[in-house]
């Protein structure tokens, strides 16, 4: 039997720890490994156009499943691509191994052709980060990666230079058992007690809750019922906790809706559950505020805590619901209950009055009837700008549906690549992107990884021709618009030509037909959409302060245009409103 290389022994241990795919570029220094790709039945090479939308992809099948994914990159300027995808993986806690490929280690320091620093480049958007010098070092460093990457949720990168790879593996390698899940994590009895203490204490309580609440709704909704208590979220957090929910009050942020912000400010204790919540503007200063968290050092960098409560939200309701005291008094929940519905109220006609005549198309309507068309388990992938917005009110969901974007990084362009990894995990599922056409160009060449894969996805393309939200940040400063219209192509016949179907929308009467076309569509499918880019208003409580920090600078105005379906399931909830 021929004797294993370093490559080989890399990729059996990626089989080994469960990866399916090694999304990449080829290149020289990967040689090696793309070969032990080939030869090793279990797991596929995907050929990617762009090393940024391998990181995504991976990213994005990380968070799709739940597993560790990988990407790879050839030396210098190819793994170098890598870095904007990794840096949306890290932050979005998606675990991720990338390979760096590197220069001969020979040459390594001296200036050769194509020479970066890998190891030192990854390091801010990592936990791991670590160069591979000799052979020795396989599997143990390997190893030692994918638990970084898996036992605290986020990237690891591995640099091997290309004769590294290509040299014999250790003869009797030390091969440990990996890990590839996570534990829960139960807080100490101390905080649960005093918990429990400011719990019954409070007669106000508002629940806000994060990306966290992941696999809690049952949970979070049990322990609001018995402390009567009004539950907002953070945009991460809508696909987990707005479904099925009698004490939903909407979203808070820029792009909130509702009676959120009401609810964190007019309460006595405020439980933030699995959030990292960036925009401490729109938090309170004059309550009690806990926050619960498993990871450390999340805890209390957003707003000054009363309690930091160290664990999974699961299991930490798991051990609190059972311990407080029931509370009767409903007033606030109802309170803020009907100021929700009133909130909606208003915003629906936003995107109702004479749509279905209005050219340019409203991306409101456009996101609307997406909504209603789209499968019940589809997976929505979302572009930064005005995707984010159109998402955040419009898709609607129910607990099998997944809605991803660049929610912490905030990249352009992320929606398409991320597509890719969500599409490769279940083919027979529907994946939508979401694209403005600023980020779908940005990445456009690897609308032909889709053709090449005969990968289904459905590109939704909200066409205004404009980088807005950028348009919009210029004219609430008082600038004028500058360097932010695009000259677009006919898009639908760019998909045409790649060889996918593409048609192209200017008439809200075609819509429906259009995405309905595009959904029964065996292969990739792209919607033109041409959509009307003024679409703005002054929504109340936003301050100058409150915009600070998130893209919109001094900002006092954001997107607005309604809220989808989400008005009919707060009127559901006062209909279960108790009545005197």
């Amino acid at each position: 039997m021929a004797k294993q290389n370093v490559a080989e022994q890399f990729v059996d241990i990626l089989v080994r720890a469960g990866v399916k795919r090694l999304y990449g570029v080829v290149g020289d220094s990967l040689n090696p490994v793309v070969d032990a790709v080939r030869r090793n039945a279990g797991i596929d090479w995907v050929h990617v156009r762009h090393e940024e939308t391998a990181a995504f992809a991976a990213g994005a099948e990380a968070q799709i499943t739940g597993k560790l994914t990988a990407c790879a990159g050839s030396c210098g300027p190819g793994n170098l691509h890598l870095i904007n995808g990794l840096y949306d993986a890290h932050r979005s806690m998606a675990p991720v191994l990338a390979l760096a490929s590197h220069i001969p280690s020979s040459e390594i320091g001296l200036g050769y052709f194509q020479e970066t620093h890998p190891d030192q480049l990854f390091r801010e958007c990592s936990h791991y980060s670590e160069l591979i010098s000799h052979p020795k070092q396989m599997p143990r460093l390997l190893q030692t990666a994918i638990q970084h990457a898996v036992g605290r949720s986020g990237v690891s990168v591995v640099s091997l230079p290309g004769d590294i790879a290509d040299e014999p593996a250790p003869d009797k390698p030390l091969e440990t058992a990996l890990v590839t899940s996570r534990p829960t994590v139960r807080p100490g009895d101390t905080e649960i007690d005093r918990l429990v203490e400011m719990i019954d204490a409070a007669d106000k309580v508002t629940l806000f809750c994060g990306s966290g609440t992941a696999g809690a709704h049952t949970e979070v909704m049990e322990f609001a019922e018995k402390i009567k208590s009004p539950v907002g979220h953070a945009l991460r957090g809508k696909e987990h906790i707005q479904y099925d929910n009698p004490y939903d009050v909407g979203m808070s942020g820029l792009l909130g809706y509702g009676a959120a912000y009401e609810a964190t400010h007019e309460c006595d204790l405020l439980i933030l559950l699995g959030t990292d919540f960036p925009y401490n503007a729109f938090l309170p200063d004059d309550v009690k505020i806990v926050q619960v968290d498993v990871r450390p050092e999340h805890l209390g960098r957003r707003s000054k805590l009363d309690l930091a409560v160290w664990g999974d939200v699961k299991e930490t309701l798991r051990c609190l619901t059972p311990r407080v005291r029931a509370k009767q008094n409903r007033t606030f929940l109802d309170k803020m209950l009907k100021k929700h519905a009133d909130a909606l109220e208003g915003v629906v006609k936003a995107y109702t009055r004479k749509v279905e005549k209005h050219v340019p198309i409203h991306p409101e309507y456009v996101a609307s009837v997406l909504d209603e068309l789209a499968d019940d388990d589809a997976v929505f992938t979302v572009d930064t700008g005005m995707c984010n917005v159109w998402a955040a009110r419009y898709i609607s969901p129910n607990g099998r549906r997944r809605v991803i974007g660049s929610f912490s990084h905030g990249s352009m362009a992320n929606a398409l690549p991320m597509a890719i990894g969500a599409q490769f995990t279940d083919r027979r599922r529907q994946v939508v992107s979401m694209s403005g056409d600023g980020g779908f160009t940005m990445l456009m060449g690897d609308f032909l990884t889709l053709v090449q894969y005969d990968l289904p996805v459905k590109v939704v393309l909200f066409n205004n021709s404009s980088l807005s939200m950028v348009e919009l940040e210029m004219l609430v400063a008082g600038l004028p618009s500058y360097g932010t219209t695009n000259k677009n192509p006919d898009f639908a016949a760019v998909a045409r030509a790649c060889g996918a179907h593409g048609v192209r929308v200017d008439k809200p009467k075609q819509l429906a037909g259009a995405l309905k076309d595009a959904f029964k569509h065996k292969g990739p499918a792209l919607v033109d959409v041409v959509t009307d880019p003024n679409a703005l208003s002054i929504p109340p409580k936003i301050s100058t302060e409150m915009v600070t920090g998130f893209a919109l600078s001094a900002s006092k105005m954001v997107l607005d245009g309604g809220v989808g379906r989400m008005l009919q399931m707060a009127r559901s909830n006062l209909r279960n409103v108790p009545r005197p």
